[in-house]
């Protein structure tokens, strides 16, 4: 596992600029693969994964509540692209389970956002459901730029992605 400052990170969810809208107009430092982008919604890799190919999936629009946030339509339309993209990481990446869920909040990383995490095969109960998605317990990934660039690659193969690396500007 790589050595993850929580306090940092912390400090920059709740004070900095929102990570998505700063991701999509190109702010240096809030870099992160996209793996598909139809104008509406975006999906990109996690920059501090604790499971092997874990996603993020929102709006473009900044949109701070859940469930409030959008018409039915259009929650239903992002709900589509998360099934959409949690299939393609299925196939993708060895999977036992993928966990989907919405975190954040309005006090911090408060851009709505759909975590996908594929559970990998024979991992113990203990360290799975929540456990294995804490960065205080399961610790984050080490970054491999070549894997990562392979893995979203692959992806925006299996969804019919134009190529995107890392920031659209």
């Amino acid at each position: 596992m790589t050595t993850f400052d929580l306090d940092a990170y912390n400090e920059r969810a709740r004070n900095g600029p929102c990570f998505i809208c700063s991701m999509l107009v190109g702010v240096p430092g809030y870099e992160h693969r996209i793996v598909l982008d139809d104008g509406v919604h975006v999906a990109f890799l996690d920059r501090y994964p604790t499971l092997p190919g874990k996603l993020l999936v929102a709006p473009r629009a900044h949109v701070e509540d859940a469930i409030g946030g959008f018409t039915e339509d259009q929650y239903l339309a992002l709900q589509l692209v998360v099934h959409r993209v949690a299939t393609a990481l299925a196939a993708t990446v060895p999977t036992e389970r993928v966990y989907v869920l919405s975190l954040g909040s309005r006090q911090g990383n408060s851009h709505v956002h759909w975590h996908i995490a594929p559970l990998p095969p024979g991992v113990p109960y203990e360290q799975q459901q929540f456990h294995a998605l804490m960065t205080e317990g399961a610790g984050v990934l080490p970054q491999d730029p070549r894997r990562d660039e392979r893995l979203a690659a692959d992806l925006r193969t299996r969804l019919g992605s134009p190529d995107q690396r890392g920031v659209r500007p």
